[in-house]
């Protein structure tokens, strides 16, 4: 006869010991990574998947290019609300329901109706993976306290290599199953992390709910100014919304006077004015991202509308970008901690600048050898500008302001996607060829001279 109570306590036991075993640095990372990843594939793959969908859905590529903002507009909201509300209600159930809000997403996505129900899908994932990073770096410093910033380190690789090979894996998928393949590719990842946040990730009960702390107001003025912006932008080369402008305008000017009166505001003016070095570096990055994410999404589209190459093809091509950008990036590190954030941040303004330039001499009847030179050193650039921007965030920044410095530093980036893509909405709406390609790269090299110029001004010396 078994004693009950004995196992009882035995399974107890079992179950305690899976648990501690399971409750290990490492372990906290790769659940948190796996999350985290979410959000920069997701936002990287639909590069390739952008001319698929303009002919599923029979669009132009200035609707099509909505793909894109929906996805950085609704991170850019998400990120700092989720941020809050992890803090309020526990980050580990918040990370939890955004992996449920990305599967939903997912799910739905392939059977969209119309574009309109695709571009919900697309915000809701939004939404969901921005969740996922706040309160997965909430846990990481709460929970790892011996080396924490290597475990930040790590959750960085997570999405910076999800991020640059993006358009790779995205290429391959689509070339197999179809464009509905970049959503469903998604699941290994939910369900593998879902998983083991179950039993890997710490017990918080969070704070008390403040729906004071959240600028819902604020948020709203700046999603409705963003879109008409966006809608401005796009109607350039037809019948320009005028409307849209002083839409864009009146409200621009409500959101900075609004924000300046709240005690927690979802863009803290204030702040910026009182250091303008950190608020030229915001726009720095703004611009760095506004040019490199015009070659991120507009180069995988003209390889296959301008020069035929199937999605597998450019997801090869592509590579170069991502591939440089990664083996740069060790090195730029390297040369940070030897020299400082600005010569770094020289250089990656020099090789983006040369890059654009370079683009100038690519034509029609031009090898492809030619222009994988081309993306190699725009991919060096990127390994240079992302580390050493952030770093010379943090060393123009106080301690106790790292978070909401390095919220706005995110803001900053998906403001610049959101801009790259309205600008190739206006550039390749009617035609996707050379002559269309160049107009980009003359307006976006107007960009890297500014690029250039806040590198060179920005504090400190070259070596030191």
């Amino acid at each position: 006869m078994v004693n009950k109570a004995g196992s009882t306590a035995y399974d107890n036991k079992l179950g305690d010991a899976f648990t501690d075993k399971l409750q290990k640095p490492w372990l906290l990372v790769l659940t948190i990574g796996l999350g985290t990843l979410l959000n920069p594939l997701n936002s990287s793959m639909i590069s390739v998947a952008l001319t698929r969908l303009q002919f599923e859905f029979e669009l132009t590529f200035a609707d099509a290019s909505w793909l894109i903002s929906i996805f950085y507009l609704a991170s850019a909201v998400g990120q700092p609300v989720m941020g809050k509300l992890s803090d309020m209600f526990g980050a580990k159930r918040l990370f939890m329901v955004g992996l449920v809000l990305v599967a939903v997403s997912c799910l739905l996505a392939p059977f969209s109706p119309n574009f309109i129900f695709l571009l919900g899908c697309r915000a809701l994932q939004a939404i969901g993976s921005s969740t996922l990073f706040p309160s997965g770096m909430s846990m990481v410093r709460t929970s790892i306290s011996k080396n924490q910033a290597k475990a930040l380190a790590i959750l960085s690789i997570f999405a910076n290599v999800s991020a640059a090979f993006g358009p790779s894996v995205g290429g391959f998928l689509i070339a197999a199953w179809d464009w509905p393949s970049i959503f469903m590719i998604n699941f290994p990842f939910i369900v593998l992390s879902f998983f083991l946040a179950i039993f890997v990730l710490p017990e918080n009960r969070g704070g008390v709910f403040r729906l004071k702390r959240i600028d819902l107001i604020g948020i709203t003025i700046f999603i409705g100014t963003v879109i008409a912006i966006i809608l401005f932008l796009l109607s350039i080369e037809q019948n320009v919304n005028w409307w849209a402008l002083m839409v864009f305008v009146v409200g621009a000017i409500l959101f900075y006077l609004y924000e300046t009166r709240r005690t927690e505001p979802f863009i803290d003016f204030d702040a910026l004015k009182k250091d303008p070095t950190v608020t030229f570096i915001y726009v720095q990055f703004m611009t760095i991202n506004l040019v490199y994410y015009c070659y991120f999404f507009g180069l995988p589209t003209f390889l296959q509308q301008a020069r035929g190459y199937s999605e597998e093809h450019t997801g090869l091509i592509m590579l170069a970008l991502a591939g440089f950008s990664v083996i740069v990036s060790p090195l730029a590190g390297g040369m940070i901690d030897k020299y400082g954030s600005k010569l770094p941040m020289f250089i990656g303004a020099l090789l983006l600048l040369i890059g654009t330039a370079l683009i100038i001499t690519y034509h029609q009847t031009s090898p492809i050898f030619w222009l994988l030179i081309i993306m190699a050193i725009l991919g060096m650039s990127n390994g240079f500008n992302n580390i050493s921007a952030q770093t010379a965030l943090y060393e123009h920044v106080s301690a106790e302001n790292t978070g909401s410095a390095s919220g706005l530093f995110q803001t900053s980036r998906y403001l610049g996607a959101i801009l790259s893509s309205s600008l190739l909405g206006v550039t390749f709406n009617d035609f996707v060829d050379v002559v269309h390609l160049h107009l980009v790269v003359i307006i976006c090299l107007v960009f890297c001279l500014l690029i250039v110029f806040l590198s060179w001004k920005l504090p400190g010396k070259m070596i030191r």
